[in-house]
C-alpha cells in the first residue's frame, strides 16, 4: 500500500486562517505584501481564501502601494509583512500614510511568543520591543496573543483605521501563534464600524453667524475634504457664501479647478497668502495649516478663523480659532444647512463698489480672477517656458479620468501648484512626509484598485531608483501604469535647495542606468522623449495595455520663492 503525499493530508487550519478570515470578513478584497519566514502562517493561508494578494519587491513599495489603494478607495488597505527587517522596511510608507490620513492596516509577525518580552533570546529578526517602534508613526498598535484574539484584533486595529482621521495602524501576531493549529469556527462575521466624527451644533451655529456675517468670507480646503468625500458640500456652502476657495496641496480636487470662486492652488504665493490673511473670516477645512500650506508658516490671519478638522491634535496647532472637531463632510452638510436657513449673505461688495464709483472691494469672482492674474505674470516674469511647456503637455496627454501619483520631483512641485486633476480624489502625491520612492508604487496600489483606467506615475531619476525593482510587479500582474521619469542627472530639487542656499551642491550628482534599456530588460515597452514629443509619446504609452516607461531627459527649475520676502 502506497504512502500517501505530504500534500494529500487534509490541512488543519491555523491563526494565519483566522486573519485572512477576519480580513473578509471586515469587507477586504486585496491584500499588498511580501512574505517572511515568521510570516508563513498568514501567506499560505492567503491560498485557500478568496483575496487577492498583490505582491511587491520591497517592503517600503508595498507600503507606498497599499497608502494608495487606500487613498483611491477611501477604504482600508491590508498590508501583510514579517518581522524586524520587513517590518521596519514599512516605516517610511507607514509615515506618509499617517501625514495623509491613508488608512493601511499592517499585519506583521513576531518572534514566537515565548521570545517577546524584551529578552534576548537570539529568535531570528529579534527586536527588544518591535512595536515600539510604530509607536510614534501609526495611530493605534495592536498585538494578538493567542489566536482567539486574532479576530477582536484584527478588528480593533480596522476601526481605528477607518475611524476619523483615517490613518495606518500596526497590528502583529507572534510566528508560532500564525502557525498553531486552532479549534475555532471559522471567522464569518465582524463588526468594526468606525464612530461617525459629528461636529457640535453650537459651535456650527457660531461658525455659520460668522460666516454669515462677513464682508470678505475665504474657505481654504484641504486634504480632510477629499477623504472625506465633501466636495459637493463644499460646492454648496462655496457658492451660497460666494467665498473663493483656495486648495491645499492634499486638497487638490476638492474644489473646481476652472470654477470662478476657484484660487487655486497656488499657496506657494505671497499673492495668494495675503488673499487668504485678508479674509475677515476665513474657513479652513481638513487642514492644520502646516508648512507649505501656510506658505512655510509665513500666514498670519487678519480676521477671525474657523477650523474644521478630524484630527484632534491639528485643531489650533498653527491659529488661534474657533474649532470644530469633526469630519469635514458632516460638518460642511451641517454648516451649509445652517447658513441656508439664515437666508442670503449680504456680501456688501457689489453695493459699496456701486456707492464709491468702482472703488468699493470688488466681488468675490473679480477678486478672484484678479488674483490669478497677479500669480500668472509673476511665473511669466522667471521664463519658465520649458516648465510649463512640460506640465502643459502631461495634463493634455492624462485622459480626464485617469489618476496620477508624483514623486518628491520637480515636476510634483509643479504640479501641487499648477496642475488641475479634472476631477476629485485624483492627483496622490508624498508632500504629507516627503519620502523619496512614492510615485510608481502608489501608481501601482491605484491601478489595482481600478485595473480599467490608465494610472500616470511621475519621478525624477533619483526618486525612480527607489523603486525601479516594481517594474517586475507591474509587469507580472500586467498594470496599465505609465511611468514618466524625468531624468535630470541627480536629486533636482535637493540640487536648486543646495546651489541657493550655499552657492554650489554636494552629493546631488547621480549615475543612472539607461532607464529605456533597463525597463525592456522587464519586458515594460519604453520610450525616450523630449519637450517637443513629450505630449505625443505619453498619450500612446497611457493608450496602450500594460506598463510602460517614458523616458524625459530634462532639467527643470522651480519658481521662485515668495516666502522669504516676507
Amino acid at each position: 500500500m502506497s504512502t500517501p503525499h505530504p500534500t494529500a493530508t487534509r490541512h488543519r487550519r491555523n491563526g494565519g486562517d483566522l486573519v485572512v478570515e477576519s480580513l473578509a470578513a471586515l469587507g477586504a478584497g486585496t491584500v499588498f505584501g511580501l512574505p517572511g519566514q515568521h510570516a508563513l502562517g498568514v501567506f499560505d493561508a492567503l491560498r485557500r481564501s478568496a483575496l487577492r494578494y498583490v505582491g511587491l519587491r520591497v517592503e517600503n513599495n508595498a507600503g507606498f502601494a497599499a497608502d494608495a489603494y487606500a487613498r483611491a478607495t477611501h477604504g482600508v488597505a491590508p498590508l501583510l509583512v514579517s518581522t524586524g527587517p520587513g517590518a521596519l522596511m514599512t516605516l517610511a510608507a507607514l509615515q506618509e500614510a499617517a501625514a495623509g490620513s491613508a488608512a493601511v492596516l499592517a499585519i506583521g509577525s513576531q518572534v514566537p511568543l515565548a521570545g517577546i518580552g524584551g529578552g534576548r533570546h537570539g529568535y531570528l529578526h529579534e527586536l527588544t520591543d518591535q512595536s515600539a517602534s510604530f509607536r510614534g508613526v501609526v495611530k493605534s498598535v495592536h498585538t494578538a496573543r493567542t489566536a482567539s484574539q486574532i479576530p477582536s484584533a484584527v478588528a480593533a486595529a480596522w476601526e481605528s483605521a477607518l475611524s476619523a482621521p483615517h490613518g495606518p495602524v500596526w497590528l502583529e501576531i507572534p510566528q508560532d501563534v500564525l502557525l498553531a493549529e486552532v479549534d475555532i469556527p471559522p471567522v464569518t462575521q465582524l463588526d468594526a464600524s468606525p464612530r461617525e466624527l459629528l461636529p457640535r451644533p453650537e459651535l456650527i451655529a457660531a461658525a455659520a453667524d460668522r460666516l454669515t456675517r462677513a464682508r470678505r468670507p475665504v474657505i481654504l480646503a484641504g486634504g480632510g475634504v477629499v477623504r472625506a468625500g465633501a466636495e459637493a458640500e463644499l460646492l454648496a456652502l462655496a457658492e451660497r457664501l460666494r467665498a473663493p476657495v483656495a486648495t491645499t496641496f492634499g486638497g487638490k480636487g476638492a474644489f473646481p479647478w476652472e470654477h470662478p470662486l476657484s484660487l487655486r492652488s497656488w499657496l506657494e504665493d505671497r499673492y495668494t497668502t495675503s488673499f487668504l490673511e485678508d479674509a475677515d473670516t476665513l474657513l479652513v477645512v481638513g487642514s492644520g495649516l502646516g508648512e507649505l500650506s501656510s506658505n512655510y508658516h509665513t500666514f498670519r490671519p487678519h480676521g477671525q478663523v474657523v477650523q474644521i478638522e478630524a484630527d484632534l491634535g491639528k485643531l489650533e496647532s498653527n491659529h488661534a480659532a474657533l474649532g470644530i472637531h469633526a469630519d469635514a463632510r458632516a460638518a460642511l452638510a451641517a454648516l451649509a444647512k445652517e447658513v441656508a436657513e439664515r437666508g442670503p449673505r449680504d456680501t456688501g461688495a457689489d453695493e459699496e463698489a456701486e456707492e464709491d464709483g468702482g472703488a468699493g472691494a470688488p466681488a468675490p469672482e473679480a477678486a478672484v480672477s484678479a488674483l490669478l492674474a497677479r500669480v500668472h505674470d509673476r511665473i511669466a516674469g522667471q521664463q519658465l517656458d520649458l516648465e510649463q511647456r512640460i506640465l502643459a503637455s502631461v495634463r493634455d496627454a492624462l485622459p480626464d479620468g485617469a489618476v496620477s501619483c508624483w514623486d518628491m520631483t520637480i515636476l510634483a512641485y509643479w504640479a501641487w501648484s499648477a496642475f488641475d486633476p479634472r476631477r476629485t480624489n485624483a492627483l496622490h502625491s508624498a508632500q504629507g512626509a516627503g519620502g523619496l520612492g512614492y510615485g510608481f508604487p502608489a501608481a501601482l496600489g491605484v491601478a489595482v484598485a481600478d485595473p480599467t483606467r490608465p494610472v500616470l506615475a511621475v519621478s525624477g531619476d533619483g526618486g525612480a531608483m527607489y523603486s525601479i525593482a516594481e517594474l517586475a510587479t507591474a509587469r507580472q500582474y500586467d498594470l496599465p501604469v505609465t511611468w514618466l521619469i524625468v531624468d535630470d542627472g541627480g536629486y533636482g530639487i535637493l540640487r536648486e535647495y543646495m546651489t541657493d542656499a550655499f552657492g554650489e551642491a554636494t552629493g546631488t550628482e547621480l549615475t543612472r542606468p539607461d532607464f529605456v534599456a533597463l525597463a525592456g530588460s522587464f519586458g515594460v515597452p519604453a520610450v525616450r522623449t523630449s519637450p517637443e514629443r513629450l505630449r505625443t509619446d505619453l498619450a500612446a504609452a497611457l493608450a496602450a495595455p500594460g506598463p510602460s516607461v517614458v523616458v524625459l531627459p530634462a532639467r527643470l527649475r522651480m519658481f521662485a520663492p515668495t516666502h522669504l520676502e516676507s
